[in-house]
């Protein structure tokens, strides 16, 4: 049965394929015919992410080439966009094809402006800077970063991530929908996704950047330096286990003394009941956001995952996150892997603060659904931590269900046992994850290719 799925998911993957002047780009985001009409027939940055993993692992490195070249060229696009500015170094959330009559192709690009909630994307910079790290350390082609428009696209992300703001906070600030979590669900701010796609971003920014001059050089150090700060502070003010739950408990507020220890008035009422009896004595995880009195204690596991895979979490809260997992499998795993976040915002909650979003209703889509794509970076983190086992277990989960639904965007119900309400069918990333994780299984030096590891 496992060749019979993977077959399927490599038949998807190629029929998704896009070309340009005879070139493979990229690959669609999804091959349903009901929805020829939408955004799901463009390549988005972040959904191509497992694809060129999976091409990278199979040698197939031309497309994976053809895809940074062509973000950067559709970045060049934004000049042509008079309706709003987009800031130097954003990357188009997803990119396209159009034919002209004549049957000459043109490129086309989003930047926010097609989106549901016309929020430029903030991850589409990193998970970029990341894949052209992956496919230097594949390729060894490190002539292609050091070409003037990708040591210009590289200078560009850095400046723009490391500019001036008005917080004192290493975290990097965000408006709702700028990442994975792309409508309104309470996660603007500092929401840890962003942080570890930071994180990694800084990392391969110092790994592929050749300072041209001093202005560089100050570039790359107060890269270094940001760095450095964000990684001890989410390690200290996001993780939180019972110890840390008991400290927040015993909070008084409006604590102004220089030794104060509840340094962003957090109000301990805040707390959710549920939480302390959810969390197992040797488990903990990183909370989804913080901020002036912010703490948003539900769990997101995109960001866990990646905190765990790029290095941003400890070694020894990467293994008691994957605890967490072990122990709540049912509520964070699921019938299907894997739960986006945990618990869903529910009744008039949801109604407030996601603005009464159909498609966001409690356990569904970005609201506590579950999605396929999470497999892949769960995979790499179990396997990085020595927790191989789970990573079995998870992809043997998957393909009771996955590839028999027809690989369905995401999964509905508080253990994801229904398909998706509003799911795509024949989504690139579902199967292609599924594709990934074996590969990684079957191989884990794979994991090198991603910042946190050695090359």
């Amino acid at each position: 049965m496992t060749e019979t799925a993977l077959d399927d998911a490599y038949r998807l993957l190629h029929e998704a394929e896009i070309t340009l002047d005879g070139r493979p780009v990229g690959v669609l985001a999804a091959v349903d015919p009901r929805w020829r009409r939408d955004n799901y027939r463009q390549c988005f940055v972040r959904d191509f992410v497992p694809a060129a993993l999976v091409h990278l692992a199979n040698g197939s490195t031309d497309i994976v080439r053809n895809f940074l070249d062509t973000v950067i060229e559709a970045r060049g696009l934004a000049r042509d966009m008079a309706e709003h500015q987009v800031q130097p170094g954003v990357m188009p959330a997803s990119f396209w094809v159009a034919e002209d009559s004549d049957g000459s192709q043109r490129l086309r690009a989003d930047f926010g402006d097609r989106a549901i909630g016309r929020v430029a994307p903030v991850d589409a910079m990193m998970w970029w800077t990341i894949l052209l790290c992956a496919y230097v350390r594949h390729t060894g082609d490190a002539e292609l970063a050091r070409t003037p428009r990708y040591q210009q696209s590289l200078r560009m992300i850095l400046t723009l991530c490391l500019q001036g703001s008005f917080e004192i906070f290493p975290t990097l600030l965000v408006p709702e929908g700028a990442f994975m979590i792309d409508r309104r669900m309470g996660v603007d701010g500092h929401p840890l996704e962003i942080q570890a796609l930071f994180y990694a971003t800084l990392e391969c920014a110092h790994t592929l950047c050749e300072p041209a001059d001093d202005e560089d050089r100050a570039l790359l150090e107060r890269a270094a330096r940001r760095q450095s700060a964000l990684r001890s502070y989410v390690r200290s003010y996001y993780w939180l286990d019972l110890p840390r739950l008991d400290q927040i408990h015993r909070f008084t507020d409006e604590d102004f003394d220089d030794a104060q220890t509840n340094i962003f008035n957090i109000h301990p009422h805040s707390v959710p009941l549920w939480l302390s009896d959810w969390v197992p004595d040797d488990s903990g995880y990183l909370a989804g956001n913080v901020g002036p009195a912010l703490i948003d204690y539900r769990f997101f596991a995109q960001g866990n995952l990646l905190s765990i895979l790029f290095g941003l979490a400890s070694d020894d809260q990467a293994h008691r996150i994957l605890n967490l997992f072990e122990a709540r499998w049912d509520d964070l795993i699921g019938a299907v892997p894997l739960k986006i976040c945990f618990p869903a915002l529910d009744d008039g909650e949801w109604k407030a603060i996601t603005g009464a979003d159909p498609k966001n209703r409690p356990w569904s889509y970005h609201n506590g659904g579950n999605w396929p794509v999470l497999l892949w970076p769960f995979v790499a983190a179990a396997l990085k931590s020595g927790r191989r086992e789970l990573a079995d277990r998870a992809v043997e989960s998957a393909h009771k269900r996955v590839p028999q639904d027809k690989w369905p965007e995401y999964y509905d119900g508080r253990h994801g046992r229904l398909t998706g309400h509003r799911a795509h069918f024949n989504q690139v990333w579902s199967a292609t994850a599924l594709i990934l994780a074996h590969q990684m299984l079957d191989d884990p030096s794979i994991l090198q290719l991603l910042p946190g590891h050695s090359a």
